[in-house]
């Protein structure tokens, strides 16, 4: 699918379309473009929206005939709540809201971005938000569906005053969801259509001709540079594992990022066996090595003047007769020892290896995104993404763009003392803790032993990464989640200060 957005200064009866799509604000106050339609219904707009029980509320839709009055050939009313209250968020779930309604209309009109005037919005904030909307709400996975309803939008008229700015602002949404948008596809792809190799290859496909330098390195290149971790989870699969590295480097660079994402593109648990049912959703182990390599499709496009080097290990974890045991030790880049007394926790097996390559090229800061413990989503639920980091600095940053798209984050501490829950009798280390609970923070510091002092956050997406169901812009299955906030981070890039967090 893709999708077109114009610029049109026609008044809203005047624009040609098969859908005009008009915000209406809470207690049903009419919003930019509702006159006409009001007008088409003599006045009794106010009338038929009580009759259908039509509230104003934020998500809500309602068909509105037009009685052949309108050049669009029909109309859609489109809650946004109160008008004062209205966010940059809020026009991106209205325009999705449109979207999913729209499936059948080829070209859609809608005066949203004007809700501008009526909030505090800046104009291209909403506009970009109103792209992204309707990018990620028309989103549809339909490769293996015989009978799949694909939907007929394709074209967007952004109706109200025009502005350069806008129309960036537009081009802007219309790619970060794009890239959004790539990362579900492979979330929700098969893991049996997406080995290490096959996600290696499509990660090349993507980035040829973004920007971004790619290096595949393969499984004796792996051994060979001591990237236990990464050799170990992926020995009890027939697929062998990969580790894809992709730099973009822009010139007049203005500072350096890592990004390290978490591609298991299958986790049976290996001889830690899952049970049928917690192997359901395990196709989506690979959703932080997507976000990151999404991302780093887009940089070249929007002029991002960071650096930006991408560290993806990708696996398959299965059980074999030559999969890790527990109570193996594994050696890691760094040179540190970890026995393996759960296969099951294997994503920070190879993030270690991620990350330790990371700061071996001495980044200004670098970010890891997986979908790593369960505990995170007991801790926060399904929506929201842990943060856990070792510099307030580079922790508040990551906040504060994760903050600037609405994906929600939450900071989690990293407790020095639950450190000692990691000690191994023979090993430096141990992959899970002897405490029965903190686990997602037990995680964190273990990863944090291989980032050599730089500046460091994890995300851990573990429940944000797939939706249960659709929810505004977002479709059941794959997410795409952290692709936006990686670049918004480093498209607004400072070197954090290098004091450490108070932990």
């Amino acid at each position: 699918m893709s999708l077109t957005f114009t610029l049109s200064a026609s008044p809203a009866d005047r624009v040609e379309a098969d859908l005009l799509a008009v915000p209406v604000g809470a207690g049903r106050a009419l919003g930019p473009g509702t006159a006409a339609v009001d007008a088409a219904l003599d006045g009794e707009l106010a009338a038929f929206m009580a009759e259908a029980d039509f509230e104003g509320k934020p998500g809500q839709t309602l068909a509105v005939p037009t009685r052949r009055r309108l050049r669009a050939a029909a109309a859609m009313l489109v809650g946004v709540g109160a008008f004062d209250e209205v966010t940059a968020d809020g026009v991106r779930r209205a325009a999705a809201a449109v979207a999913r309604r729209a499936t059948k209309a080829p070209a859609v009109a809608t005066t949203l971005v004007d809700l501008a005037d009526t909030g505090g919005i800046e104009r291209a904030d909403a506009a970009q938000a109103l792209a992204e909307g309707f990018v990620l709400g028309a989103y549809q996975f339909l490769k293996y569906k015989a009978d799949g309803d694909a939907t007929r939008l394709s074209k967007v008229v952004v109706v109200g005053r025009a502005s350069a700015r806008v129309e960036a602002a537009l081009d802007r949404g219309a790619t970060v969801a794009a890239a959004v948008a790539w990362a579900r596809d492979m979330v929700n792809e098969p893991s049996g259509a997406k080995s290490p190799a096959a996600f290696a290859d499509a990660a090349r496909k993507l980035l040829r001709g973004k920007g971004v330098t790619v290096k595949v390195m393969t499984e004796a290149e792996l051994k060979a540079e001591g990237l236990g971790g990464v050799v170990g989870v992926g020995q009890g699969s027939g697929n062998p594992p990969r580790l894809v590295k992709a730099t973009y480097a822009p010139q007049g660079k203005k500072g350096s990022v890592a990004f390290v994402g978490k591609g298991v593109v299958f986790d049976s648990g290996g001889l830690s066996l899952k049970t049928s049912s917690g192997m359901e959703t395990m196709k989506t182990d690979m959703s932080g090595a997507a976000a990151v390599l999404a991302a780093m499709s887009v940089l070249k496009e929007l002029g991002v003047k960071t650096k930006v080097t991408a560290y993806v290990p990708m696996v398959e974890n299965m059980p074999s007769g030559t999969a890790i045991r527990p109570g193996d030790v594994l050696k890691m880049r760094n040179g540190k020892t970890v026995e393996v007394l759960n296969t099951d926790a294997e994503g920070r097996l190879i993030l270690a290896d991620g990350l330790a390559l990371a700061a071996e090229d001495k980044p200004d800061a670098v970010v890891d995104v997986a979908t790593l413990t369960g505990a995170c989503m007991v801790a926060l639920g399904d929506k929201i993404a842990g943060l856990m980091g070792n510099r307030d600095t580079w922790n508040d940053q990551v906040q504060a763009a994760a903050d600037a798209v609405a994906e929600p984050v939450w900071p989690l501490p990293l407790p020095t003392e639950y450190r000692k829950l990691l000690d191994s009798e023979v090993a430096d280390l141990r992959n899970i803790s002897t405490g029965s609970y903190g686990g997602a923070l037990t995680a964190a510091l273990f990863l944090s032993e291989f980032v050599d002092g730089v500046p460091w956050v994890h995300l851990d997406i573990a429940g944000p990464a797939r939706a249960g169901g659709d929810d505004g812009y977002l479709v059941k299955g794959g997410t795409g989640f952290a692709v936006r906030t990686l670049v918004e981070l480093v498209d607004r890039f400072k070197k954090p200060a290098r004091s450490r967090s108070a932990g």
